[in-house]
């Protein structure tokens, strides 16, 4: 049983009803879960700081918001588990005594916290790495040293040890990584493990460590303390587990002591998207739904489930017994009381765009989120109530407008917010339309209901111009007009056949089936994207494209991929000489770039445009002439601030701010543009 899309919007419906389900309690014999919400390990940053208050503030804040329990991120239970050289390590009392003011915060806010202990293995980004055998990663540079029966050994009671730690500090469990390609996952598969004595070969010898590793903690912990074991149920790599495999350590780890089993989905290097917007939701809860048949003890469904009504659905339908989210308690802390209240439409989505999570994580960044720029910085980044109220006028309702009207309001202010088009939103009208972002269309609804609740004055289909403004005699002024698209200096750039960008995403039925986008950033991968599929991908269709098996009938859950036909022929170029799409999301340019090629669009860099004519394009690529035949040209080459209005109210000497777009166009920067306008109004 897959669950089904659910249109987008129900989420935004007034007659929502309460989630049963999802409120239940959890018993687990020596301790009490208030509901089926839990908060999944994720990476943030602030786990290497040298004290804890940050990170405190982070979870104590998603604790008040109403999670039964989160995990933190991964604590490596020696050095050589480090993620990164001097990253967070959880191996003797003074580095349990951090974690005091944590767990005291998440207690007193009623909520449970346990403790991630994750060994990278060979993704371990420094010279000292060790594994199974001494395979390099394809994700790092360098090659993992074999580990020795002793080292095998020391590292299990390094795990017990780290454990024991985590109780000390006022934990109420541990979780154990034992998917996503880190070190336990690393002993359980050919793919990594070349071993031939007891710590390889078979399987039952490959799972081996896994098993020692749990009963070492449960030995060290006792009974009455919480093991999660993050159970890989579908690798999605070549050599990977197979599903017989994945039920006998599932029943395995159930015998030596695991409370809960959470669902791990894919390895770091597999070359399948899991969790990015294009991923249906909760796609991968058939495998889940499948090991639940097999195990007594609960286990946990996880990846890309955003809305409380499809989490409803999952345990209703048997699929899981409590539901992991990470990213979207990053897009809102309050997420679980908004749901089981009745308050559903106020949830800011998450929208798996992964640009200030992930992507911060790989670039050594703190982590926060593209819709929430709170997220991670909850003791910086404070919307506390204003000393007296002003009268502010926004120009612009796109998302740095959106984002600074709603906290201005929230702080106490009048905001009125101007837009000149039917819909506020901006660039975000026409992100939703891409096939894969979808998701948009929810941070749209979240602002469009929170700036009601706040009595935001919206005023549509009206363009303000400085004369209005000056003469209302707002106290502030802020201008977010964003961006226009800029239109290269080409002859015969006002050809019929061509067209913005605008335009091709607004009416892709006028686009011809031969297209040649000039420009080929974010918005040329877009709209590539959007012009060579003629309907979104429905699950199948999408499993099929990027061959995932969720039966895992294949080893790993691996099968050829079998894309189907592109809607129309596209060439997708740019006058740079790099990579095409080289700067494109760090973690999930390599999605947008595979699926393109699936789509069979053919791209060229480093193209001199000569001229537009009745058949197409004139270029010079690779020091020779070109005619590309093309029937519809689309241009695709940037924007540029729309500053018209912020020009004269600055001539006029009033107190006028400006955010977004119409700072600096930097190709529908939405992370920049909403904690902009976020960081300009708690100041306000």
């Amino acid at each position: 049983m897959i669950i089904r899309r659910l249109p987008h919007h129900i989420i935004g419906s007034e007659k929502l009803l309460p989630f049963p389900h999802l409120a239940e309690p959890l018993d687990l014999g020596f301790t009490r879960l208030k509901n089926r919400f839990l908060m999944g390990s994720m990476h943030t940053g602030l786990e290497d700081d040298k004290d804890f208050h940050r990170l405190a503030g982070y979870f104590e804040e998603r604790a008040r918001g109403g999670v039964a329990i989160m995990v933190t991120g991964g604590f490596a239970p020696n050095r050589r588990g480090w993620l990164l050289p001097f990253a967070a390590k959880l191996t003797n009392r003074k580095e349990s005594n951090k974690h005091h003011v944590l767990t005291e915060r998440v207690h007193a806010a009623d909520s449970k916290i346990v403790c991630q202990i994750l060994h990278a293995g060979r993704y371990a980004y420094h010279p000292f790495s060790v594994a199974p055998s001494a395979i390099k990663s394809p994700i790092t540079p360098f090659t993992p040293k074999a580990m020795s029966s002793a080292l095998i050994r020391s590292t299990i009671q390094d795990f017990a040890d780290s454990a024991y730690w985590a109780r000390a500090a006022g934990y109420d469990g541990v979780e154990i990584m034992g998917s996503e390609g880190y070190l336990i996952n690393e002993f359980l598969v050919e793919h990594t493990n070349h071993r031939q004595d007891e710590w390889g070969g078979e399987f039952p010898q490959r799972m081996r460590f896994a098993l020692e590793v749990v009963k070492a903690v449960r030995a060290k912990v006792g009974l009455d303390f919480i093991i999660i074991f993050r159970l890989s149920m579908i690798d999605l790599i070549e050599r990977g587990s197979s599903w017989n495999e994945v039920v006998l350590l599932a029943k395995s780890l159930q015998d030596v002591g695991v409370t809960l089993l959470n669902t791990g989905i894919g390895w770091h290097e597999a070359r399948i998207p899991t969790i990015a917007t294009c991923v249906p939701r909760a796609l991968f809860s058939e495998v889940t739904h499948r090991l639940k048949k097999e195990v007594t003890i609960p286990v946990i469904a996880s990846n890309r489930i955003n809305d409380p009504k499809v989490a409803e659905d999952l345990l209703a339908y048997g699929c899981a017994d409590l539901i992991s989210m990470a990213r979207p308690f990053l897009a809102d802390p309050d997420f679980v009381r908004k749901a089981l209240s009745g308050r559903s439409r106020y949830i800011n989505t998450c929208i798996a765009c992964n640009q200030a999570c992930l992507d911060h994580a790989f670039e050594k960044k703190i982590a926060s989120c593209l819709v929430n720029p709170r997220a991670c910085h909850e003791t910086e980044l404070n919307y506390d109530k204003a000393i007296r109220s002003k009268r502010i006028a926004i120009v612009g309702g796109g998302p740095a407008g959106l984002s600074a009207a709603l906290v201005a309001a929230t702080r106490g202010h009048r905001v009125t917010l101007f837009e000149k088009s039917p819909q506020l939103g901006g660039q975000f009208n026409l992100a939703k339309r891409i096939p894969g972002k979808e998701e948009f269309e929810q941070t749209l609804r979240y602002f469009q209901e929170s700036l009601r609740a706040q009595f935001v004055e919206v005023v549509l289909n009206h363009t303000v111009h400085s004369e209005q403004l000056l003469s209302q005699q707002f106290d502030e002024i802020i201008i977010a007009t964003g961006v226009t698209p800029r239109i290269p200096q080409i002859e015969g750039i006002s050809h019929p056949k061509v067209m913005s960008y605008i335009d091709a995403i607004l009416h892709p039925e006028r686009v011809g089936y031969k297209v040649v986008l000039l420009g080929a950033g974010g918005i040329g991968f877009d709209v590539a994207a959007l012009l060579v599929q003629k309907k979104p991908a429905t699950m199948p269709q999408f499993c099929q494209e990027w061959g995932i098996d969720l039966m895992v009938q294949h080893r790993g859950g691996v099968m050829p991929m079998i894309p189907t036909p592109p809607f129309r022929e596209v060439t997708l170029m740019q006058r740079k000489t790099g990579k095409v799409g080289e700067h494109l999301g760090k973690t999930t340019g390599w999605i947008h770039r595979a699926h393109l090629k699936h789509k069979q669009v053919k791209m060229m860099a480093g193209v001199h445009y000569v001229k537009i004519d009745d058949l197409g394009i004139h270029i010079i690529h690779e020091k020779q002439q070109r005619h590309i035949l093309a029937d519809t040209i689309v241009v695709c080459a940037g924007q540029s601030p729309n500053q018209d209005c912020l020009t004269a109210l600055r001539a006029a000497g009033v107190s006028v701010h400006a955010i977004g777009g119409a700072v600096e166009a930097l190709e529908l920067d939405a992370k920049r543009a909403i904690l902009e306008g976020a960081e300009l109004a708690s100041k306000l």
